[in-house]
């Protein structure tokens, strides 16, 4: 049986997640913290470090997945535009890495009236999950009860490879614009 794109999107996280782990072992970073159940699988979530207040924490990448609010799908819609709207400062900035939609099913055509919504994932560069959570709560999503910020998942993120997608040459498609 052929795997879905979002399945095999989600085996790619959990490989990169495993090598992140590994690593972090080698280093002797690894504190083993207590697991909890996650968005889409079960995975380890790193114990709280503090820093000196001296110290500048240095940025890095991190992989995020924020689940919607159930019942979220007609707010999402309806405020799309003003979430478009504020990406482009996140993205020029190098804040956002990437990001997009995660649906529950495969999208059957490209109008988004008829996705099943499920949440958003992002490559973001930040110091800590306590700076990605302010980011996200600043989100018109976060603030008009679509992004169940409280609930995201950040693992950091080791990019093996980048490649644009194909036949998707805007960064920043006009959500309003039937497709």
């Amino acid at each position: 049986m052929a795997s879905s794109p979002l399945h095999h999107h989600l085996l790619c996280i959990n490989n990169n997640l495993n090598l992140t782990r590994t690593f972090a072992r080698t280093l002797s970073l690894n504190t083993q913290p207590p697991l909890r159940k996650s968005f889409f699988v079960n995975t380890t979530v790193q114990q709280k470090r503090t820093m000196a207040p001296s110290e500048n924490p240095k940025k890095i990448e991190w992989l995020v997945v924020i689940p919607d609010f159930p019942g979220a799908n007609e707010k999402r819609l309806e405020v799309r535009p003003q979430h478009f709207g504020g990406l482009r400062p996140c993205v020029d900035s190098g804040l956002y890495k990437m990001g997009g939609a995660v649906l529950h099913e495969p999208p059957q055509g490209t109008d988004p009236t008829n996705f099943s919504f499920a949440g958003s994932t992002i490559v973001i560069s930040a110091s800590s999950r306590e700076e990605i959570k302010e980011v996200l709560r600043n989100d018109i999503y976060a603030k008009e009860g679509v992004w169940d910020v409280e609930n995201a998942q950040m693992w950091p993120f080791l990019c093996a490879f980048r490649f644009p997608v194909p036949g998707q040459e805007e960064k920043f498609p006009d959500p309003s614009a039937k497709q």
